[in-house]
């Protein structure tokens, strides 16, 4: 199946839970964001707590110093601990990110090859929500990983 991209309704996500809107992502029977076709992004495991993304950098990528761009790791950290969030809401709740932080401990270049980015959930919260991630390499080398605290709401 081809992964179809594009933005949900409001009115469609309330109606499912964050489980079964990343599930359904993942299977390909819902769009995946826009931003996941731009960058190559590939949804992968899902559980109740727990998400996995993968992503191979490419030359494209690069900043000025010849690198990755630190921007695309905080982008997949903010996506897998956000999405760890979305995991844990019933339907009808929904999250944004209130702040989030990010250590990048090695350089990313188009030689890293594929990249696993993990959330986890720390806390699911009513109001607030925590979570944790890790940026690794296909040989399992920590590249970056973070923390972010979500806003839970009624959508």
């Amino acid at each position: 199946m081809t992964q179809k991209y594009d933005v949900l309704p409001v009115d469609v996500v309330k109606t499912l839970s964050g489980l079964e809107l990343l599930q359904g992502i993942r299977e390909g029977r819902l769009p995946a964001p826009p931003i996941f076709e731009v960058l190559g992004v590939i949804p992968g495991e899902v559980k109740p707590g727990q998400v996995l993304f993968q992503m191979t950098p490419g030359r494209h990528l690069y900043n000025p110093m010849g690198t990755v761009h630190g921007g695309i790791a905080a982008m997949l950290l903010d996506t897998a601990l956000g999405c760890a969030v979305h995991s844990t809401l019933p339907a009808g709740r929904g999250y944004t990110t209130l702040e989030f932080k990010v250590n990048l401990v090695r350089a990313i270049t188009e030689h890293t090859g594929s990249m696993t980015v993990e959330g986890r959930i720390l806390h699911p919260g009513r109001k607030a929500a925590t979570s944790e991630g890790f940026l690794r390499d296909s040989q399992g080398k920590l590249l970056a990983h973070g923390t972010t605290t979500c806003l839970v709401f009624d959508l």
